[in-house]
């Protein structure tokens, strides 16, 4: 017998729309609201009664629709993302950097699915649909099952890393990176590290994320290209 199903879960696949109530208030509505205070303030701010507050109604009247802040979260996971970009079968390394490019935006866009969607596998409708477009880009290559899951697992979690990195170091003061690097590493203790300071790669990368972003990317493709290749 399986387990079962989380009330948010539950509605998401197989409960219908939530009815409207007195003053337009929906779950759909509550979602669309919650979405935006996160991407304002941060998932820590996002409280039921600074929802209601927003939305104008008493926080118990949120409780007609949700149950609580997870299953909220859960909703909001589901529906921030929107739909995956629709992949060309002709041309799996160019749909793969679609989905990644796609993900990059998201996270920029709503910074709390970085947090959010680390607390466990995805398991609802809007996040199955990007794991599985991931999935669909790689299908005409010839990879196994095996295989595919782990180029797209490899990819999620560059696109993450790379995002938070991205995303925090916005909200970092302190001294400029490559001039910090420039003062603190030396040829002969950090040898290596001091041939990429002193090549530039540095402020290469910090004057334009989005570039390093799609270099990186690019090296990571390759070794999908490579799998491909040997299976091909």
């Amino acid at each position: 017998m399986s387990d079962p199903l989380p009330r948010a879960l539950e509605i998401l696949w197989h409960g219908p729309t939530a009815p409207t109530r007195p003053r337009g208030l929906s779950r759909e509505r509550i979602v669309e609201a919650a979405v935006a205070l996160a991407d304002a303030d941060g998932l820590a701010a996002l409280s039921m009664a600074r929802l209601a507050e927003r939305l104008g109604c008493g926080t118990m009247s949120l409780y007609r629709h949700v149950a609580n802040k997870d299953e909220l979260v859960t909703f909001m996971l589901s529906t921030a993302p929107g739909p995956p970009p629709i992949g060309d079968e002709a041309d799996w390394r160019g749909s793969l950097t679609d989905w990644a490019t796609g993900l990059w935006d998201i996270y920029h866009r709503h910074p709390w699915v970085l947090q959010a969607a680390a607390a466990g596998p995805p398991a609802d409708p809007g996040q199955l649909a990007w794991l599985n477009a991931g999935l669909a880009a790689l299908g005409p290559t010839g990879l196994s099952e095996r295989d595919k899951l782990a180029a797209v697992m490899a990819v999620l979690h560059y696109v993450r890393g790379a995002a938070a990195l991205h995303i925090e170091a916005a909200h970092v003061e302190g001294p400029h990176y490559p001039d910090l690097l420039r003062r603190f590493v030396d040829a002969e203790r950090f040898p290596a590290l001091a041939a990429a300071v002193a090549a530039g790669v540095f402020d290469a990368a910090d004057a334009d994320h989005l570039a390093d972003f799609h270099s990186g990317l690019r090296q990571l493709l390759d070794g999908v290209a490579a799998r491909v290749g040997a299976n091909g």
